[in-house]
């Protein structure tokens, strides 16, 4: 099969590997037909995050056909069109109980091996996923690729946001991050009636897109902080949504949240240190709440909600890419380049 494979920091190369084969008679074997870029791929491509294996199939956002099973699985067979979570899961563990099944006590994370052991990724012509009944979805009838993509992660991440900080319409909300998670973000806020929406993004296009969506934008922590000290009397945000990950965002985070506000921190911190003090939480009565979405958890109802609420979702990939264009896709996505939001590789 052809893959795009992590070859080094900034370096994406395309391989041909063998296909994947069925190891366990739960998996099953997709042919993909869409795959999707997403902002935590940039992490081991920035080198932020360390561990993953060189090699290693890169990508945890797919959309295809199932071509073959193993024996144990009963609800997909050979030519449904699927999608599928950023990680595995079991289903009836006490984490998927819970519904927490992006910590499945058997999960995996699709695009991560480290130390020879994990999970190849959906950037590529096929992928194997484990645990197949419970972790595909099939794709709802009628359902574009590029709209059943973003099930897996992106707008059922930027949901779980909302759901975290348990936005509702009487609220005030800030969001640092206008990549597609945030963007997205912003029209879950606006769709749900919020009072006021408020958007940092230093990105031009994006920051225009968030204001086309509803929100009142800035372009730096100071005019963010300004704007909204102008809009709430100087007491703060009800709840604050960061998407970035880095440590300015979350200062910037903490600088704008009223007492007893909540703070949803949903992108993914590679640092070993917050970047406000357990004392300046307490001063804040801050209620700080994080963690990686469960999303094979919320796609079903999230596609429901996302249908109700008649979510105009076409905005959101604006690139697409040839597997054999890899390393131009990283690098454009990677920079914002020529207006890009989303891109994804189509098969």
């Amino acid at each position: 099969m052809k893959a795009a494979c992590f070859s080094g920091v900034q370096k994406v190369d395309v391989c041909q590997l063998t296909d994947p084969q069925l190891e366990c008679d739960s998996d099953a074997i997709v042919r993909i037909t869409t795959a999707g870029l997403c902002g935590s791929d940039l992490h081991p491509y920035h080198g932020r995050e360390k561990g993953i294996d060189l090699g290693t199939v890169l990508g945890h956002e797919f959309v295809g056909e199932v071509i073959s099973v193993g024996a144990e699985v009963s609800k997909f067979r050979s030519g449904d069109h699927v999608c599928a979570p950023f990680t595995t899961n079991c289903g009836s563990c006490s984490a998927c109980q819970m519904g927490l099944t992006a910590r499945c006590t058997s999960g995996q994370l699709f695009g991560w091996r480290e130390g020879g052991v994990g999970l190849d990724g959906g950037q590529a012509t096929h992928v194997r996923v484990p645990l197949a009944d419970s972790t595909l979805m099939r794709v709802p009838e009628g359902l574009s690729d590029e709209i059943a993509i973003l099930l897996g992660d992106n707008l059922t991440t930027s949901f779980f946001a909302t759901d975290l900080a348990s936005v509702s319409p009487n609220q005030s909300v800030a969001i640092i991050g206008c990549g597609t998670v945030g963007l997205l973000a912003v029209q879950w806020c606006v769709s749900l009636g919020v009072r006021s929406v408020f958007a940092l993004e230093p990105n031009a296009n994006r920051r225009e897109m968030a204001s086309n969506l509803g929100a009142l934008t800035a372009s730096s922590q100071e005019e963010f902080c300004s704007l909204i000290q102008q809009h709430t009397s100087r007491f703060g945000v009800d709840s604050v949504l960061e998407f970035v990950g880095l440590p300015a965002a979350q200062r910037t985070a903490y600088e704008v949240i009223r007492p007893g506000g909540t703070l949803a921190t949903i992108g993914c911190h590679c640092t070993p240190h917050f970047s406000f003090t357990p004392a300046e939480a307490y001063d804040k009565n801050l209620n700080y709440r994080t963690g990686r979405c469960p999303a094979r958890f919320y796609m079903e109802s999230v596609h429901q909600k996302s249908v109700n609420l008649n979510l105009d979702l076409s905005w959101c990939v604006t690139h697409r890419f040839s597997l054999d264009q890899a390393q131009q896709a990283y690098d454009i996505f990677a920079n914002r380049k020529d207006g890009c939001i989303k891109a994804v590789f189509t098969l």
